[in-house]
């Protein structure tokens, strides 16, 4: 009985937390998208009213409206989710590390390791290794991330050289990948590899570190006055 008392009180404090939840996405987006109370309303009234209406007109009134009811709410939040969706990369796009916030959320099976190269103009790249393979993320100036690219290849091919390696710049432009498309992108890549090679690939790229382990920052505290050289190398 105290077991079952103490998942009701769990289950009740968790609640308001969605509910929580479900208002600031919903603040947020509606900041984005002013539309959305009225256009999700929208689709639950129509939902709801088609399915009441075909109701009655077979003279199940009852039974259709609980239907549409449930369809209504399914659908209500299916709209709500995608738009919501498209406010949160609407705010993300042309944010510093965009990219590496939505690999960090792609999913399970995905290890992200964000700003494994870097250079002074700030264009950056980011590794996520899964199933699929070993995949380059990088975000800022075309032209320089090709090249920042190679380099990062040329380094991995070093540790790894039977893993399959995918490469996007997250962009606008001819040949880049829309920041809101980046994981659909990414989930739809073939699965080409076993979890123990997803594992060893991991562990051999570990040992290359990303940006922040290979900076050999001084041991204690930073002096006044001491300022961190473009490119986050320390010289």
């Amino acid at each position: 009985m105290a077991r079952k008392a103490n998942n009701g009180g769990a289950d009740s404090a968790a609640t308001p937390g969605r509910l929580k939840q479900i208002a600031l996405t919903y603040k947020m987006t509606r900041k984005a998208d002013p539309k959305v109370g009225l256009v999700v309303a929208g689709v639950g009234i129509v939902t709801f009213g088609v399915l009441l209406a075909i109701g009655f007109l077979i003279d199940h009134p009852v039974y259709l409206g609980i239907l549409g009811f449930i369809l209504a709410f399914l659908a209500m939040a299916i709209v709500f989710g995608r738009r919501a969706e498209r406010a949160a990369f609407g705010q993300l796009e042309g944010q510093p590390g965009a990219a590496a916030a939505v690999l960090q959320n792609i999913g399970r099976g995905w290890t992200t390791t964000p700003a494994v190269a870097m250079n002074r103009s700030q264009d950056v790249v980011h590794r996520a290794v899964g199933k699929a393979g070993i995949v380059l993320v990088a975000e800022g100036n075309p032209n320089r991330l090709r090249t920042l690219l190679a380099a990062e290849k040329k380094k991995m091919a070093r540790v790894v050289v039977d893993v399959p390696v995918h490469d996007f710049i997250v962009g606008n432009g001819e040949g880049e990948v829309p920041l809101k498309k980046l994981r659909t992108t990414l989930v739809k890549l073939p699965r080409v590899l076993t979890g123990a090679q997803v594992t060893a690939a991991n562990d051999r790229l570990r040992a290359l570190g990303d940006l922040m382990s290979n900076m050999p920052l001084p041991k204690g505290p930073m002096p006044k006055g001491m300022r961190m050289p473009r490119g986050g190398k320390m010289r």
